[in-house]
């Protein structure tokens, strides 16, 4: 699971990371789409890249030991991804339940990007999963504190109430959760089939 195809994840990691700049890219082309108008697009394309230079930039700050963690990369920009092609083709605003179904689904990634990136440590189980749990949780409330402030600064389309940021707390977490537990698992699992 942590790259035992590197040539499998690399080319994963350059799709997505493609995915990544062609989506900021059609919103900064076509401002007017209904999901991108009034939705902080160009705060996305300041805030949204920084995704895919996290893993490149902690793995060159730690000397380029090991196997570059190609999955890891991709897992981790696949919720901005999921985030701008949602609001691309204004899911957001068409489906009810997208936003709550996302906010699952990318701590779910979020958080096996992380387990990934710090498997190599030899951490038993438990600690990758608490650890990946944690991050999980404090990214919430980050990206929630994020949101605000966008709100602040004067974007009219994320319409945040109490209820809805309550929401993405609990089902962001759950998913972190999930993600870990998940990841976790399976690198136990494939380290005690060698």
């Amino acid at each position: 699971m942590n790259d035992s195809y590197p040539e499998g994840g690399r080319r994963l990691m350059w799709v997505v990371k493609g995915a990544l700049a062609a989506s900021l890219l059609a919103g900064l082309l076509f401002p007017g789409i209904p999901g991108v108008a009034g939705k902080g697009w160009p705060e996305r394309c300041v805030g949204y890249p920084i995704s895919a230079l996290v893993v490149p930039a902690i793995w060159v700050l730690r000397g380029r030991r090991g196997r570059y963690p190609y999955l890891a990369d991709a897992l981790l920009v696949v919720p901005f991804v999921l985030d701008l092609l949602g609001n691309l083709v204004n899911l957001f605003d068409t489906m009810e339940q997208f936003d709550d179904v996302l906010h699952f689904v990318n701590w779910t990634f979020l958080v096996a990007a992380l387990v990934l990136f710090v498997a190599p440590a030899g951490l038993a189980r438990w600690n990758l999963v608490l650890m990946g749990s944690g991050f999980g949780a404090l990214a919430i409330v980050a990206w929630e504190a994020v949101e605000w402030i966008i709100q602040e600064m004067g974007t009219t389309g994320l319409q945040l109430t109490y209820d809805d940021t309550v929401g993405d707390l609990v089902l962001s977490t759950a998913g972190g959760v999930l993600g870990a537990l998940v990841t976790a698992s399976l690198l136990a699992r494939r380290s005690a089939d060698r």
